[in-house]
Protein backbone atom coordinates (compact mmCIF):
# COMPACT_ATOMS: atom_id res chain seq x y z
CA UNK A 1 0.00 0.00 0.00
CA UNK A 2 2.52 2.55 1.29
CA UNK A 3 4.40 1.50 -2.44
CA UNK A 4 1.42 2.37 -4.18
CA UNK A 5 0.97 5.90 -2.53
CA UNK A 6 5.27 6.86 -3.48
CA UNK A 7 4.06 5.92 -7.04
CA UNK A 8 0.93 8.28 -6.57
CA UNK A 9 2.83 10.96 -5.32
CA UNK A 10 5.83 10.71 -7.40
CA UNK A 11 3.27 10.98 -10.59
CA UNK A 12 2.04 13.58 -9.16
CA UNK A 13 5.32 15.38 -8.30
CA UNK A 14 5.68 15.03 -12.39
CA UNK A 15 2.39 16.18 -13.64
CA UNK A 16 2.43 19.24 -10.71
CA UNK A 17 6.13 20.02 -12.03
CA UNK A 18 4.93 19.86 -16.11
CA UNK A 19 1.92 22.41 -15.23
CA UNK A 20 4.38 24.71 -13.34
CA UNK A 21 6.64 24.91 -16.22
CA UNK A 22 3.75 25.53 -18.59
CA UNK A 23 3.17 28.38 -16.40
CA UNK A 24 6.14 29.98 -15.94
CA UNK A 25 6.27 29.99 -19.60
CA UNK A 26 3.04 31.42 -20.26
CA UNK A 27 3.51 33.87 -17.92
CA UNK A 28 7.25 35.13 -19.46
CA UNK A 29 5.58 35.15 -22.85
CA UNK A 30 3.10 37.70 -21.28
CA UNK A 31 5.21 39.42 -19.42
CA UNK A 32 7.82 39.73 -22.63
CA UNK A 33 5.38 40.82 -24.88
CA UNK A 34 4.04 43.89 -22.38
CA UNK A 35 7.51 45.14 -22.05
CA UNK A 36 9.84 46.82 -23.80
CA UNK A 37 11.48 43.85 -24.67
CA UNK A 38 9.02 42.84 -27.05
CA UNK A 39 10.96 45.22 -29.55
CA UNK A 40 14.50 44.78 -29.27
CA UNK A 41 16.24 42.16 -31.09
CA UNK A 42 19.96 41.39 -30.34
CA UNK A 43 22.18 40.98 -33.90
CA UNK A 44 25.04 39.09 -34.87
CA UNK A 45 26.87 41.87 -34.03
CA UNK A 46 25.73 42.66 -30.80
CA UNK A 47 24.22 45.51 -31.61
CA UNK A 48 20.65 46.46 -30.45
CA UNK A 49 18.10 46.67 -33.49
CA UNK A 50 14.56 48.15 -32.96
CA UNK A 51 12.12 46.14 -34.36
CA UNK A 52 9.82 48.91 -34.96
CA UNK A 53 12.45 50.81 -37.12
CA UNK A 54 12.79 47.87 -38.70
CA UNK A 55 9.00 48.02 -39.88
CA UNK A 56 9.31 51.77 -40.71
CA UNK A 57 12.19 50.33 -43.39
CA UNK A 58 9.95 47.75 -45.02
CA UNK A 59 7.24 49.56 -45.30
CA UNK A 60 9.20 52.25 -47.06
CA UNK A 61 10.89 49.02 -48.94
CA UNK A 62 7.33 48.15 -50.00
CA UNK A 63 6.54 51.88 -50.96
CA UNK A 64 9.88 52.09 -53.27
CA UNK A 65 8.58 48.98 -55.21
CA UNK A 66 5.00 50.13 -55.58
CA UNK A 67 5.68 53.68 -57.11
CA UNK A 68 8.65 51.66 -59.09
CA UNK A 69 5.42 49.30 -60.44
CA UNK A 70 3.40 52.32 -60.89
CA UNK A 71 5.70 54.88 -62.33
CA UNK A 72 7.60 52.68 -64.91
CA UNK A 73 5.48 52.22 -67.32
CA UNK A 74 4.83 55.86 -68.12
CA UNK A 75 8.86 55.99 -68.53
CA UNK A 76 10.16 55.86 -72.45
CA UNK A 77 13.49 54.61 -73.79
CA UNK A 78 14.54 57.61 -76.87
CA UNK A 79 17.09 56.41 -79.47
CA UNK A 80 18.02 58.95 -81.86
CA UNK A 81 19.87 58.51 -85.22
CA UNK A 82 21.58 61.02 -87.71
CA UNK A 83 23.61 60.21 -90.79
CA UNK A 84 27.30 61.46 -90.22
CA UNK A 85 29.26 62.16 -93.06
CA UNK A 86 33.45 61.80 -92.35
CA UNK A 87 36.61 61.08 -93.72
CA UNK A 88 38.70 57.98 -92.34
CA UNK A 89 41.36 59.05 -93.73
CA UNK A 90 44.62 60.51 -91.15
CA UNK A 91 45.52 63.40 -93.33
CA UNK A 92 41.88 64.43 -94.50
CA UNK A 93 41.84 64.43 -97.98
CA UNK A 94 38.60 64.56 -98.77
CA UNK A 95 39.47 68.64 -97.90
CA UNK A 96 41.37 68.69 -101.19
CA UNK A 97 39.66 69.74 -103.54
CA UNK A 98 40.77 67.52 -106.03
CA UNK A 99 38.90 64.67 -103.74
CA UNK A 100 35.37 66.98 -103.23
CA UNK A 101 34.75 65.79 -106.94
CA UNK A 102 34.06 62.12 -105.64
CA UNK A 103 30.47 61.36 -106.22
CA UNK A 104 30.57 59.34 -102.49
CA UNK A 105 31.58 59.83 -98.90
CA UNK A 106 31.98 57.53 -96.54
CA UNK A 107 28.77 58.22 -94.00
CA UNK A 108 28.05 56.12 -90.80
CA UNK A 109 25.04 56.00 -88.34
CA UNK A 110 25.53 58.20 -85.07
CA UNK A 111 23.10 57.15 -82.50
CA UNK A 112 22.20 58.08 -79.08
CA UNK A 113 20.08 56.91 -76.19
CA UNK A 114 18.12 58.78 -73.32
CA UNK A 115 14.90 58.79 -71.38
CA UNK A 116 12.00 60.72 -71.35
CA UNK A 117 8.36 59.95 -69.46
CA UNK A 118 4.76 60.18 -70.71
CA UNK A 119 2.40 63.19 -69.95
CA UNK A 120 -0.96 62.65 -71.59
CA UNK A 121 -2.85 59.67 -72.61
CA UNK A 122 -2.74 60.52 -76.03
CA UNK A 123 1.21 60.10 -76.41
CA UNK A 124 2.87 63.63 -75.18
CA UNK A 125 6.49 62.26 -74.14
CA UNK A 126 8.80 64.86 -72.09
CA UNK A 127 12.49 64.59 -72.49
CA UNK A 128 15.64 66.92 -72.37
CA UNK A 129 16.45 68.40 -75.81
CA UNK A 130 20.02 67.47 -75.90
CA UNK A 131 19.25 63.75 -75.81
CA UNK A 132 16.90 64.72 -79.10
CA UNK A 133 18.73 68.11 -80.57
CA UNK A 134 20.36 67.11 -83.84
CA UNK A 135 18.61 63.46 -84.29
CA UNK A 136 17.18 62.89 -87.74
CA UNK A 137 15.21 59.72 -86.48
CA UNK A 138 13.78 59.60 -82.94
CA UNK A 139 12.65 56.21 -81.57
CA UNK A 140 10.76 55.40 -78.36
CA UNK A 141 10.06 52.63 -76.93
CA UNK A 142 7.38 51.87 -74.06
CA UNK A 143 7.75 48.73 -71.20
CA UNK A 144 5.36 46.92 -73.25
CA UNK A 145 8.17 46.47 -75.84
CA UNK A 146 6.14 48.84 -78.52
CA UNK A 147 8.22 50.90 -80.50
CA UNK A 148 7.26 54.42 -82.08
CA UNK A 149 8.39 56.93 -84.38
CA UNK A 150 8.03 60.46 -82.64
CA UNK A 151 7.58 63.70 -83.57
CA UNK A 152 9.59 66.65 -82.60
CA UNK A 153 6.44 69.33 -81.42
CA UNK A 154 9.05 71.57 -80.26
CA UNK A 155 12.40 72.43 -77.62
CA UNK A 156 13.65 74.88 -75.69
CA UNK A 157 16.92 74.70 -75.72
CA UNK A 158 17.32 77.64 -72.94
CA UNK A 159 15.82 75.15 -70.11
CA UNK A 160 16.90 72.12 -72.27
CA UNK A 161 13.45 70.71 -72.08
CA UNK A 162 11.56 69.17 -75.75
CA UNK A 163 8.30 67.87 -76.17
CA UNK A 164 7.68 64.60 -78.83
CA UNK A 165 4.48 63.22 -79.58
CA UNK A 166 4.08 59.21 -80.85
CA UNK A 167 0.86 58.08 -82.43
CA UNK A 168 -0.91 56.05 -79.64
CA UNK A 169 -3.85 56.10 -77.82
CA UNK A 170 -4.82 54.99 -73.75
CA UNK A 171 -1.17 55.23 -72.35
CA UNK A 172 0.15 55.38 -68.90
CA UNK A 173 1.22 58.73 -67.79
CA UNK A 174 2.82 60.46 -64.83
CA UNK A 175 1.84 63.92 -63.37
CA UNK A 176 3.64 67.01 -62.07
CA UNK A 177 3.96 67.80 -58.52
CA UNK A 178 4.75 71.14 -57.38
CA UNK A 179 8.85 71.49 -57.31
CA UNK A 180 8.63 74.79 -54.99
CA UNK A 181 6.82 72.30 -51.75
CA UNK A 182 9.63 69.94 -52.45
CA UNK A 183 12.14 69.77 -49.40
CA UNK A 184 16.18 69.57 -49.01
CA UNK A 185 16.16 65.51 -47.18
CA UNK A 186 12.97 64.38 -48.83
CA UNK A 187 13.28 60.81 -50.74
CA UNK A 188 13.57 60.85 -54.72
CA UNK A 189 13.05 58.15 -56.90
CA UNK A 190 15.12 58.23 -60.37
CA UNK A 191 13.68 56.15 -63.50
CA UNK A 192 15.77 55.92 -66.44
CA UNK A 193 17.73 54.26 -68.74
CA UNK A 194 21.17 54.69 -67.88
CA UNK A 195 23.73 53.25 -70.46
CA UNK A 196 21.07 51.42 -72.34
CA UNK A 197 19.64 49.30 -69.28
CA UNK A 198 16.18 50.22 -69.58
CA UNK A 199 13.81 51.04 -66.76
CA UNK A 200 16.52 51.32 -63.91
CA UNK A 201 15.15 52.40 -60.55
CA UNK A 202 17.50 54.09 -58.19
CA UNK A 203 16.59 55.88 -55.01
CA UNK A 204 18.05 59.13 -53.31
CA UNK A 205 17.27 62.35 -51.42
CA UNK A 206 17.32 65.80 -52.14
CA UNK A 207 20.57 66.92 -51.84
CA UNK A 208 19.97 71.16 -52.29
CA UNK A 209 17.48 73.05 -53.69
CA UNK A 210 17.81 76.14 -56.28
CA UNK A 211 21.35 75.23 -57.71
CA UNK A 212 22.43 77.60 -59.92
CA UNK A 213 25.54 78.98 -61.97
CA UNK A 214 26.49 75.59 -62.63
CA UNK A 215 27.28 76.02 -66.49
CA UNK A 216 24.87 73.21 -67.30
CA UNK A 217 21.89 75.35 -69.69
CA UNK A 218 20.58 79.05 -69.65
CA UNK A 219 18.15 78.37 -66.97
CA UNK A 220 19.54 76.89 -63.80
CA UNK A 221 17.07 76.33 -60.75
CA UNK A 222 18.02 72.70 -60.28
CA UNK A 223 17.24 70.12 -58.19
CA UNK A 224 20.44 68.15 -56.65
CA UNK A 225 19.84 64.90 -55.87
CA UNK A 226 22.25 61.87 -54.60
CA UNK A 227 20.01 59.35 -56.75
CA UNK A 228 22.18 57.85 -58.88
CA UNK A 229 21.90 59.00 -62.41
CA UNK A 230 24.29 58.25 -65.28
CA UNK A 231 24.60 58.51 -68.71
CA UNK A 232 21.19 57.64 -70.82
CA UNK A 233 19.44 58.82 -67.78
CA UNK A 234 18.42 61.91 -69.05
CA UNK A 235 14.86 62.94 -69.43
CA UNK A 236 13.81 60.65 -67.12
CA UNK A 237 11.63 61.83 -64.14
CA UNK A 238 12.36 62.30 -60.40
CA UNK A 239 9.34 61.35 -58.36
CA UNK A 240 8.53 61.61 -55.16
CA UNK A 241 6.87 59.54 -52.79
CA UNK A 242 3.49 60.71 -54.21
CA UNK A 243 4.09 59.05 -57.45
CA UNK A 244 4.46 62.38 -58.95
CA UNK A 245 6.77 63.98 -61.20
CA UNK A 246 8.64 66.74 -59.09
CA UNK A 247 11.97 67.25 -61.43
CA UNK A 248 13.62 65.38 -64.53
CA UNK A 249 17.06 64.37 -64.49
CA UNK A 250 19.61 66.79 -66.82
CA UNK A 251 22.96 66.34 -65.48
CA UNK A 252 25.81 64.88 -63.44
CA UNK A 253 29.07 66.25 -61.43
CA UNK A 254 31.34 63.56 -62.42
CA UNK A 255 35.50 62.99 -62.77
CA UNK A 256 35.07 60.12 -64.36
CA UNK A 257 32.10 60.48 -66.25
CA UNK A 258 29.76 58.38 -64.38
CA UNK A 259 27.92 58.33 -61.05
CA UNK A 260 29.36 60.27 -58.13
CA UNK A 261 26.74 61.46 -55.97
CA UNK A 262 25.77 64.81 -57.30
CA UNK A 263 22.55 64.78 -60.17
CA UNK A 264 20.51 67.40 -61.10
CA UNK A 265 17.30 67.50 -61.92
CA UNK A 266 14.92 70.71 -63.83
CA UNK A 267 12.23 71.40 -61.33
CA UNK A 268 8.63 70.57 -62.56
CA UNK A 269 7.15 73.74 -62.65
CA UNK A 270 10.07 75.16 -65.27
CA UNK A 271 8.99 71.69 -67.38
CA UNK A 272 5.46 72.84 -66.98
CA UNK A 273 5.79 76.28 -68.03
CA UNK A 274 7.71 75.31 -71.12
CA UNK A 275 5.83 72.59 -72.23
CA UNK A 276 2.50 73.92 -71.71
CA UNK A 277 4.32 76.70 -74.63
CA UNK A 278 5.42 74.48 -76.74
CA UNK A 279 2.06 72.52 -76.79
CA UNK A 280 0.27 75.63 -77.65
CA UNK A 281 2.84 77.29 -79.81
CA UNK A 282 5.79 75.35 -80.68
CA UNK A 283 7.89 77.48 -78.92
CA UNK A 284 8.52 79.40 -75.64
CA UNK A 285 8.44 82.93 -74.85
CA UNK A 286 11.12 85.05 -73.23
CA UNK A 287 11.23 87.73 -70.83
CA UNK A 288 13.89 90.43 -71.06
CA UNK A 289 14.96 92.89 -68.79
CA UNK A 290 17.51 94.63 -71.18
CA UNK A 291 20.53 94.66 -68.80
CA UNK A 292 24.18 93.46 -68.44
CA UNK A 293 24.73 91.86 -64.87
CA UNK A 294 27.83 89.81 -62.68
CA UNK A 295 27.87 88.37 -59.86
CA UNK A 296 28.53 90.89 -56.71
CA UNK A 297 31.58 89.64 -54.87
CA UNK A 298 32.60 90.81 -51.32
CA UNK A 299 35.26 92.95 -53.03
CA UNK A 300 32.86 94.47 -55.57
CA UNK A 301 30.50 95.48 -52.63
CA UNK A 302 33.28 96.90 -51.17
CA UNK A 303 34.04 99.20 -53.94
CA UNK A 304 30.55 100.15 -54.35
CA UNK A 305 29.80 101.03 -51.01
CA UNK A 306 27.32 98.57 -50.67
CA UNK A 307 27.06 97.06 -46.98
CA UNK A 308 25.15 94.14 -45.24
CA UNK A 309 24.67 92.88 -48.56
CA UNK A 310 26.71 89.36 -49.76
CA UNK A 311 25.15 88.32 -52.87
CA UNK A 312 23.58 89.75 -55.46
CA UNK A 313 23.66 90.55 -59.52
CA UNK A 314 25.25 93.93 -60.54
CA UNK A 315 24.06 96.20 -63.29
CA UNK A 316 27.15 96.69 -65.39
CA UNK A 317 25.03 98.17 -68.25
CA UNK A 318 21.70 99.16 -69.31
CA UNK A 319 19.94 98.82 -72.70
CA UNK A 320 18.55 101.94 -74.00
CA UNK A 321 14.87 102.17 -74.16
CA UNK A 322 14.49 98.64 -72.48
CA UNK A 323 12.66 97.24 -69.69
CA UNK A 324 15.38 98.14 -67.01
CA UNK A 325 15.53 101.43 -68.92
CA UNK A 326 12.06 102.92 -68.68
CA UNK A 327 11.33 101.26 -65.22
CA UNK A 328 14.88 103.61 -63.92
CA UNK A 329 17.18 101.03 -63.26
CA UNK A 330 20.89 101.88 -63.38
CA UNK A 331 24.31 100.84 -63.76
CA UNK A 332 25.84 99.91 -60.18
CA UNK A 333 22.54 99.25 -59.22
CA UNK A 334 22.40 96.00 -56.98
CA UNK A 335 19.63 93.24 -57.36
CA UNK A 336 19.02 91.05 -54.50
CA UNK A 337 15.19 90.18 -55.08
CA UNK A 338 13.18 88.97 -57.90
CA UNK A 339 9.48 89.33 -57.06
CA UNK A 340 9.91 88.18 -53.46
CA UNK A 341 12.18 85.31 -54.70
CA UNK A 342 16.02 86.36 -53.55
CA UNK A 343 18.53 86.59 -55.88
CA UNK A 344 22.35 85.02 -54.84
CA UNK A 345 24.01 86.10 -58.39
CA UNK A 346 23.59 86.86 -62.17
CA UNK A 347 23.08 83.37 -63.21
CA UNK A 348 19.78 83.41 -60.85
CA UNK A 349 19.00 86.45 -62.02
CA UNK A 350 18.68 85.35 -65.23
CA UNK A 351 16.92 82.15 -65.01
CA UNK A 352 13.82 84.63 -63.41
CA UNK A 353 14.09 86.75 -66.00
CA UNK A 354 13.95 83.81 -68.95
CA UNK A 355 10.81 81.99 -67.24
CA UNK A 356 9.14 85.18 -67.17
CA UNK A 357 6.21 85.57 -69.83
CA UNK A 358 6.70 89.39 -71.69
CA UNK A 359 3.99 91.39 -70.00
CA UNK A 360 3.86 90.16 -66.58
CA UNK A 361 4.71 93.20 -63.99
CA UNK A 362 7.59 92.02 -61.59
CA UNK A 363 9.04 93.54 -58.53
CA UNK A 364 12.70 93.76 -57.99
CA UNK A 365 14.21 94.65 -54.32
CA UNK A 366 17.11 96.72 -55.57
CA UNK A 367 20.08 98.11 -53.26
CA UNK A 368 21.04 101.88 -54.63
CA UNK A 369 23.77 103.43 -52.39
CA UNK A 370 22.85 101.97 -49.09
CA UNK A 371 19.08 101.76 -49.89
CA UNK A 372 17.05 99.09 -50.49
CA UNK A 373 13.96 99.96 -53.22
CA UNK A 374 11.45 98.03 -54.42
CA UNK A 375 10.81 99.10 -58.12
CA UNK A 376 8.23 97.52 -60.59
CA UNK A 377 9.57 96.52 -64.58
CA UNK A 378 7.19 95.66 -66.45
CA UNK A 379 9.26 92.49 -68.62
CA UNK A 380 9.41 92.76 -72.06
CA UNK A 381 10.28 90.36 -75.21
CA UNK A 382 13.68 90.16 -76.42
CA UNK A 383 15.16 91.53 -79.58
CA UNK A 384 15.44 89.02 -82.85
CA UNK A 385 18.71 87.23 -82.10
CA UNK A 386 19.35 88.78 -78.83
CA UNK A 387 19.49 86.00 -76.59
CA UNK A 388 21.30 82.40 -77.92
CA UNK A 389 21.33 79.24 -75.50
CA UNK A 390 24.25 77.70 -74.54
CA UNK A 391 23.38 74.78 -76.91
CA UNK A 392 22.74 76.98 -79.60
CA UNK A 393 26.34 78.97 -78.91
CA UNK A 394 28.06 74.91 -79.26
CA UNK A 395 26.48 74.14 -81.96
CA UNK A 396 28.06 77.27 -83.42
CA UNK A 397 31.50 76.09 -82.45
CA UNK A 398 31.22 73.14 -83.48
CA UNK A 399 30.80 74.05 -86.91
CA UNK A 400 33.44 76.72 -86.66
CA UNK A 401 35.49 73.62 -85.53
CA UNK A 402 34.60 71.89 -89.19
CA UNK A 403 35.22 74.71 -90.86
CA UNK A 404 39.00 75.11 -89.07
CA UNK A 405 39.29 78.60 -87.77
CA UNK A 406 37.67 81.04 -84.52
CA UNK A 407 36.44 84.47 -84.48
CA UNK A 408 36.35 86.87 -81.96
CA UNK A 409 34.19 90.29 -81.88
CA UNK A 410 35.67 93.09 -83.08
CA UNK A 411 35.98 96.32 -80.57
CA UNK A 412 37.09 99.22 -81.46
CA UNK A 413 40.17 98.50 -79.25
CA UNK A 414 40.87 95.30 -80.73
CA UNK A 415 40.42 97.06 -84.18
CA UNK A 416 43.05 99.73 -82.97
CA UNK A 417 45.60 97.06 -81.63
CA UNK A 418 44.89 95.14 -85.18
CA UNK A 419 45.25 98.14 -87.19
CA UNK A 420 42.07 97.92 -88.41
CA UNK A 421 39.66 100.81 -90.04
CA UNK A 422 36.78 98.42 -89.59
CA UNK A 423 35.24 98.61 -85.56
CA UNK A 424 32.10 96.36 -86.26
CA UNK A 425 31.93 92.41 -87.31
CA UNK A 426 33.80 89.48 -86.42
CA UNK A 427 37.83 88.99 -86.47
CA UNK A 428 39.51 86.07 -87.48
CA UNK A 429 41.33 84.82 -84.59
CA UNK A 430 43.25 81.77 -85.76
CA UNK A 431 43.60 79.02 -88.83
CA UNK A 432 44.17 76.07 -88.42
CA UNK A 433 46.74 74.27 -90.83
CA UNK A 434 44.90 71.94 -93.52
CA UNK A 435 41.66 72.77 -92.85
CA UNK A 436 38.33 74.37 -95.24
CA UNK A 437 39.28 77.42 -93.70
CA UNK A 438 43.02 77.06 -94.75
CA UNK A 439 42.15 75.82 -98.14
CA UNK A 440 39.90 78.75 -98.73
CA UNK A 441 42.77 81.31 -97.76
CA UNK A 442 41.19 82.82 -94.67
CA UNK A 443 43.82 84.69 -92.36
CA UNK A 444 44.05 85.68 -89.13
CA UNK A 445 43.18 89.72 -88.82
CA UNK A 446 40.26 89.24 -91.67
CA UNK A 447 36.95 90.37 -90.63
CA UNK A 448 33.77 88.88 -91.63
CA UNK A 449 30.78 91.50 -91.84
CA UNK A 450 28.36 88.63 -93.66
CA UNK A 451 27.53 85.03 -93.05
CA UNK A 452 24.79 83.27 -95.34
CA UNK A 453 23.26 86.89 -95.83
CA UNK A 454 22.76 88.00 -92.35
CA UNK A 455 24.79 91.21 -92.22
CA UNK A 456 27.15 90.61 -88.70
CA UNK A 457 27.51 93.60 -86.69
CA UNK A 458 28.66 91.49 -83.42
CA UNK A 459 29.08 88.18 -82.65
CA UNK A 460 25.35 87.52 -81.88
CA UNK A 461 24.93 88.08 -85.67
CA UNK A 462 27.41 85.50 -86.63
CA UNK A 463 26.19 83.15 -84.76
CA UNK A 464 22.86 84.02 -86.22
CA UNK A 465 24.00 83.59 -89.72
CA UNK A 466 26.05 80.59 -88.56
CA UNK A 467 23.08 79.00 -87.56
CA UNK A 468 21.82 78.88 -91.15
CA UNK A 469 24.68 76.12 -92.15
CA UNK A 470 23.49 73.56 -90.22
CA UNK A 471 20.25 73.07 -92.77
CA UNK A 472 22.01 74.86 -96.04
CA UNK A 473 25.43 72.58 -95.49
CA UNK A 474 27.22 75.83 -96.85
CA UNK A 475 28.95 78.67 -95.44
CA UNK A 476 28.87 81.97 -97.26
CA UNK A 477 31.28 84.48 -95.65
CA UNK A 478 31.78 88.42 -96.61
CA UNK A 479 35.48 89.14 -95.90
CA UNK A 480 36.98 92.86 -95.59
CA UNK A 481 40.04 92.78 -96.70
CA UNK A 482 42.66 95.09 -98.49
CA UNK A 483 40.38 97.69 -98.18
CA UNK A 484 38.20 95.79 -100.34
CA UNK A 485 35.80 92.86 -100.37
CA UNK A 486 35.02 89.54 -101.19
CA UNK A 487 33.19 86.76 -100.72
CA UNK A 488 34.41 82.84 -99.50
CA UNK A 489 32.21 79.67 -99.63
CA UNK A 490 32.67 76.81 -97.91
CA UNK A 491 31.35 73.45 -98.08
CA UNK A 492 30.21 71.01 -94.94
CA UNK A 493 29.57 68.31 -97.06
CA UNK A 494 31.77 65.94 -96.51
CA UNK A 495 32.38 66.97 -92.86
Amino acid sequence: MRLDLQRYFKHYKVIFLILFCFALGFASKTFLEKSSFKSKLIAQDGKVVNQENLNVALKLSEAFSYLAEKAAPAVVYIETERTVTATPFPFDLFRDPFFRNFPSLPRYKERGAGSGFIVSSDGYIVTNNHVIQQAQKITVKLLDGRTFPAEKIGADPLSDVALLKINAKNLPTLSFGDSDLIKTGEWVIAIGNPFGLTHTITVGVISAKSRSGIGISDVEDFIQTDAAINPGNSGGPLINLKGEVIGMNTAIFSRSGGYMGIGFAIPSNIIKTVVEQLKSKGKVERGFLGVTIQDLTPNLAKVLGVKNVTEGAVITEVVPNSPAYKAGLKEKDVIIGFNGKPVKNASELKSYILITKPGTEVVLDVVRGNQVEKIKVVVGSPPENAIFSKAEVEEAREILEQLGFDVEELTPALAKRLGLKQTKGVVITEVIPESPADYANLTPGMVIDEVNGVKVSNLRDFIKGLKKAAQSKTVLLGIKVNGGRRFVSISLEGM
